[in-house]
């Protein structure tokens, strides 16, 4: 499983850069958010005490003195400035707390909650509360809700008297709405979802390659696993959890030109691969997996720039978990995404193949990223 490298966070800047007043002075003139907590400065002429990243107009150096705490700023007389909130958590945690919030609403909610009432929940405007959202998942708050629902009818269908009893406990307010939409969330039909995949068809074939042996499958509408490891067996159970009650065909001769496809690509991947793929996850999996697709070969990002692509602030953990839900290699390379320093984290499929694949790419990253597993 891929794990986020620490070092796509910013470094921690030391408290003893702020040991001294010059220090002090200068994280305040350039709004240092790094320096909040650490200290807070007041000014005389106002009586009042800001956090050093107070957006407030600046002051006269000859005016402001320094304090370790709000207690200590609080005991010589100033107040808490009502621009930056110096006695609560940072606006960056408060904003991550607000979505949070949101997201417990959205899922809690037997049908989706509107942007006023999430928007009033967390104490912002509307259209500021869209911006944040997005800000901090990569997703709107409607498309976060499309995702919840689509989630819950994946777990309500196996189990549930019907179809129609599904969809509205997952909070669709039409049938309509549900199965125009049930192909995108399921990938197959509703009923054939709801029984485990039965009487869905997909073929499938194991073969050799230079990685070791591959497993590639697919659906009626594109390939959905392409499968890296030592052995055989073990891709083939793999495959057959994923779709439990589904026929397993084993590869026609058409097929078996789809897989000559895909090993041909692992061997030269400069020449591409155009094959219709049948993936599915959550709207932020998807968002990742796309922008994955849109890495050309012989480039590489890291995590924490992937998640700049998909909009996420601070979401290298996050890009870095969709990344290990990819169920198609090679064809979403996720192999292309590295640590900052452009040495290798993990890889589903193993160190060693993602090793390879970069190099068969000419990726220019690669140099230096040894032993770094």
């Amino acid at each position: 499983m891929i794990s986020a490298s620490p070092a796509a966070a910013p470094a921690a800047v030391p408290a003893s850069a702020y040991d001294t007043d010059d220090a002090r002075w200068a994280a305040v003139q350039r709004r240092d958010p790094g320096a909040d907590g650490r200290f807070y400065y007041a000014v005389r002429s106002t009586g009042v005490y800001c956090r050093p990243s107070c957006p407030s107009r600046g002051a006269l150096r000859a005016n402001v003195s320094f304090h370790a705490s709000c207690l200590d700023a609080e005991a010589a007389g100033f107040r808490p400035c009502l621009r930056c909130r110096p006695t609560l958590p940072p606006l960056a945690e408060r904003q991550a707390q607000a979505v949070a919030q949101a997201c417990r609403l959205i899922e809690a909610a037997a049908e989706e909650p509107d942007l006023d009432r999430l928007a009033q929940a967390a104490g912002m405007s509307r259209f500021h509360f869209h911006r944040v959202f997005k800000a901090h998942t990569g997703i709107t708050p409607k498309a976060y809700a499309a995702a919840q629902r689509a989630a819950r009818v994946r777990e309500q269908l196996p189990g549930a008297a019907s179809v129609t009893d599904a969809l509205y406990d997952a909070g669709f307010g039409s049938s309509g709405r549900f199965y125009a939409s049930s192909g995108g969330l399921l990938g197959m039909t509703p009923g054939r979802y709801r029984s485990g995949g039965q009487g869905e068809t997909i073929r499938f074939a194991v073969a050799q390659c230079s990685l070791g042996a591959i497993l590639v499958a697919a659906t009626g509408q594109g390939i959905c696993a392409i499968l890296i490891g030592d052995e055989p067996e073990p891709l083939v159970r793999d495959l057959q959890e994923r779709f439990p009650r589904a026929t397993l065909e084993g590869a026609e001769p058409d097929f078996e030109r789809t897989v000559a496809q895909v090993i041909g690509f692992i061997e030269a991947p400069r020449l591409g691969l155009d094959l219709p793929l049948d993936v599915r996850g959550t709207a932020f999996q998807q968002r990742v997996w796309q922008a994955l697709r849109d890495i050309p070969a012989g480039q590489t990002v890291s995590y924490a720039q992937l998640a700049e692509r998909v909009g996420v602030r601070d979401g290298a953990r996050a890009v870095a978990g969709a990344c290990a839900a990819n169920p198609v290699a090679v064809a979403i390379p996720c192999h292309r995404v590295v640590r900052t320093d452009g040495s290798l984290s993990g890889y589903r499929w193993g160190i060693e193949r993602k090793r390879t694949l970069l190099e068969r790419e000419g990726g220019n990253q690669v140099a230096g990223a040894r032993d770094q597993a």
